[in-house]
């Protein structure tokens, strides 16, 4: 059995799909109840109380461990989890962790996830470390300025990062819970190619088929909107890399090609599949 943490999400659900096509026996943990794919057991848990995840864990051979922005809270103790599935007799680990522990070692979110990191790899588990720049799926949050007035609203409209697909994410997860070589990995996930907000409201507007205008925002009003959903640390750190991302994160990694054999998809597939939501 796989146990799949934040499995309601961009991530979570795909990786569900996929690996229960596969035929794998499947748990999708997620804080309430959610609907789930045929045959797929839902738990529901809080990983900021890692003895929650137990029923889950009984049992599994491996876990997908996705950690939401509060686990990156002063108190939090993600690490834990980790010492929760070995306890459970879990044999592999898949850490959904952040290109920025790589890129911004030193801002507080990437020490706490390189701690997580750390704790996996002296576990004595199988491990793979996934680490993904920025979602394609962050683009939702722009869905009712769309859907209400044709507006994307986004700061640094002319600074692009390769952001990644959370579809090729799934798939890379579901490649290394099952497959042995895998093991020791740490893989640097990004799309094909930079696109900046702006040309992330002109896909948009392609896949809609009608004009959408762009409006840049100050930082300042970035800030505000993005720590009404995370912390405002975690706020400030995806702040900075959109805003003056590094050499190292506008770089197109090779690591999804060299998982699954094929190039990963652009921004303007995303946004196909994704259409309803701003119409």
């Amino acid at each position: 059995m796989i146990v799949v943490t934040g499995a309601t999400g961009n991530v979570g659900r795909p990786l569900t799909r996929a690996l229960a096509e596969a035929g794998q026996q499947v748990t999708a943990v997620s804080r309430t109840a959610a609907p789930v794919p045929d045959g797929v057991r839902h738990v529901t848990a809080d990983l900021a109380e890692p003895s929650s995840l137990e029923p889950a864990l009984a049992g599994a051979k491996a876990l997908f461990l996705l950690l939401s922005g509060d686990l990156h809270a002063a108190g939090a103790s993600p690490a834990d989890i980790i010492g929760q599935a070995v306890a459970c007799g879990v044999r592999r680990v898949v850490l959904l962790s952040s290109l920025g522990v790589a890129t911004r070692p030193f801002g507080s979110t990437r020490i706490a996830l390189r701690g997580v990191e750390d704790t996996l790899r002296e576990s004595g588990l199988e491990w793979a470390v996934l680490r993904p720049g920025g979602f394609a799926s962050n683009a939702l949050w722009w869905a009712d300025s769309v859907r209400e007035r044709r507006v994307v609203a986004a700061p640094f409209g002319d600074v692009g990062v390769p952001v990644i697909d959370p579809a090729d994410i799934a798939e890379v997860a579901a490649a290394c819970l099952l497959d042995d070589r895998h093991h020791g990995g740490v893989y640097e996930l990004t799309g094909p190619e930079t696109i900046t907000p702006r040309g992330q409201a002109e896909a948009i507007a392609a896949a809609l088929g009608s004009p959408v205008r762009f409006h840049d925002l100050t930082r300042a009003e970035a800030r505000a909107a993005m720590a009404r959903s995370m912390p405002v640390e975690l706020a400030d750190d995806t702040l900075d890399i959109l805003g003056s991302p590094s050499p190292a994160e506008v770089r197109v990694s090779p690591d999804v090609r060299q998982v699954l054999g094929r190039e990963p998809r652009p921004f303007a597939d995303w946004t196909a599949r994704h259409v309803a939501a701003f119409r």
